[in-house]
This record gives C-alpha cells, structure tokens and sequence, in this order.
C-alpha cells in the first residue's frame, strides 16, 4: 500500500516549513507566486491527497458555476475570451461542476440590469470573463451576494477576487526586446484607457521608453477600437503616421494582424520594412501569414485559479484572496528584423 504523503513530507523535500506549505495550498498569502508554484507542482509530483475532512468539504458538493460576458467580446474574431470560457467550463466540469453562460447585451450593462442566470437563482458563483462595467458588477454583488470571481481584469476596488495576466511587465519586456532587436522608434497600438489591460501595457511600454531616453510621441500612440464599447475597426482606426517608425507594439494578436493587413495595403512589408508584435499569443486562424512575435498569456492557469478560488469562496474554504497576477512569457516569431 502506497504510503501516505503528509504536509511535513513536501515541506522537507522543498526546504520550507509545514505552515507554509499548508497556505500555498489552501491558497493564503504570504509568499511568491514562484515558491507556491512550485510547492502546488511538488504536491501534484508526490501524489498529496487533502485529508478526508478538508476534501470532502471541498468536492463532495458539485456547483453551478456562472460565466458572464460582455456582447461586445464575442464577436467573430474575439476568440481570446472565447477560448477562456472553453477552458473555465472544461475546468468546472473536471472539478464536479456545471457553468452556465450568459451573454451580457450594452443595453442591459448601461440599465444595470440583474443577469437571468442570477435573478433565477440558477448559480452558486460567478466568474465574470473580460471587463464590464463596474457599477453594473457591484450592483449584481449587493443585490445578489452571489460570491463573483473576475478574470482577465480587475477594478482596484479593494475588495474584489480577480486573476489578471502581468501586463506591464509583459509589455515592458517586449519592448525591451524591440530595443534589443536594434529598434529605437517604437509606436504603440492600442486605444488607451479602453481596458485595464490596455493602459497596463501601455504603461509597460511608456517604462521601457523612458529607460531607454526615448521621447514620447503623441503621433505614435493609434487607436485600434471604440473608447466606450471595445469594438475593433480598421477603417475607422490604425491610422498610420506620416512619420513611420520601426516598429509597432501592437496590445493583442488581433491588432497585430488588423495592423500588418492595413501595412501591406500601404505597401510594407513585415518584417522586411517594419516589425510588428503582438500579445496574448491566440489568434483566429487564417488572419495573419505571418508568425507573429507575441507574449503569451497562460489563459488555462489564470481560469484554473479563478475556478478554484471560487469554489473555495462559495464553499467557505480559505483561497487567495484579492488580485492574482500571473506571468507569461514571451514567443518569437518571424514579425521582427533586426536593424543596425
């Protein structure tokens, strides 16, 4: 018979103490986001089981499990959260959980309207999938009470659950590489303050500027969407500039692709004239022949913390309270040439 493996086993094979173990896998704070990854990989290697108590408290129970998600983030190509609800469903499921999906219509954010999945009472939890609006959440919250976990963004509220990629850092160190590429005049592609995740980046980049001595210009910043509803025109937006720099750091694959196409109507060539990045690492297929220089986004890790810590929550179990950030990493690809 397989011997049991204990808390106090993990904790000497990693140097640490059994306290610290035992937060890393409940989910409390108080260490790096490195050491408690690797004390969740060590246990997972090792074959560690909850005690009977803690598991049954945690899985004897199966939950429905909301995902809410703006209208506007479902579009043909918007197929990043798309993938994201795929993997937070398929999570739920392997963890004796059902989701349920509803479609969060402009109209119905702007009136504050209650979602049928909550007014029905149909869920247990809420993983709210890409940003809405704040109000609109913190109504559902206060009138509902319905524990809510957000992914892929945050408020800055205080007293929000949410698991969010590192996006300053991740477009700082692609801009860095730009840089390191030989390039030294770098436009940015992304309409500011259209998502938190878009100022992030923004302000990444603005970082590795800055560090480098190079100038901020204002006709270097292009808008790719609508301020107030997110959506993407390349007619409307990526107006190229009169003085073209190098290279163009672009705050998703789906700019990067929208970016080369109106590029190559004006007759560049990437990378052969300018190079391009992206970032989040998806991209429907068949919108870019080029393979695009990008960062990834670990999409599955990010829904499987969010999942888990709203189990957690709903259960009444101790999780990772506050803002989760996750690193990615970054991918190269064929989209940049490097320059004297």
């Amino acid at each position: 018979m397989a011997k049991t493996v204990r808390l106090k086993d993990i904790a000497d094979r990693i140097g640490v103490s059994t306290v610290t173990v035992s937060k890393a896998l409940s989910g409390q704070k108080g260490m790096s986001e490195e050491l408690r990854e690797k004390i969740h990989a060590l246990a997972d290697e090792m074959g560690y089981v909850p005690s009977v108590s803690r598991k049954q408290d945690f899985t004897s129970k199966s939950y429905t499990i909301g995902v809410l998600i703006s209208e506007n983030f479902m579009s043909e190509y918007s197929s990043f959260y798309t993938r994201m609800h795929q993997q937070v469903s398929q999570i739920a499921m392997d963890k004796g959980c059902f989701t349920m999906l509803e479609v969060i219509s402009v109209e119905n954010e702007k009136a504050k309207a209650t979602p049928r999945l909550v007014e029905d009472n149909k869920v247990d939890g809420i993983v709210v999938v890409g940003r809405l609006d704040h109000d609109y959440l913190k109504a559902i919250k206060d009138d509902s009470g319905v524990p809510m976990v957000y992914l892929d963004f945050c408020n800055h509220s205080g007293d929000e659950d949410a698991v969010v990629s590192d996006s300053y850092n991740g477009a700082y160190c692609l801009t860095n590489y730009l840089f390191e590429m030989g390039h030294k005049d770098i436009a940015f592609v992304g309409t500011i303050l259209a998502s938190g995740s878009i100022t992030d980046r923004y302000m990444g980049y603005s970082k590795s500027l800055l560090e480098h001595g190079e100038p901020y210009r204002e006709d270097w910043i292009i808008n790719d969407r609508d301020l107030e509803n997110g959506i993407m025109d390349a007619n409307k937006y990526f107006q190229l500039p009169k003085d073209m720099p190098t290279a163009f750091f672009c705050n998703c694959d789906l700019a990067a692709s929208m970016l080369i196409k109106k590029l190559n109507e004006n007759g560049y060539r990437v990378p052969e004239d300018i190079s391009v990045v992206g970032y989040d690492n998806y991209l429907f297929p068949g919108l870019c022949d080029i393979k695009l220089t990008t960062y990834g986004v670990d999409s599955y890790e990010m829904g499987r913390n969010a999942v888990l810590n709203l189990i957690r929550k709903i259960s009444g179990e101790r999780y990772r309270q506050g803002i989760m950030i996750l690193e990615g990493h970054m991918i190269e690809g064929e989209s940049v040439k490097k320059i004297n």
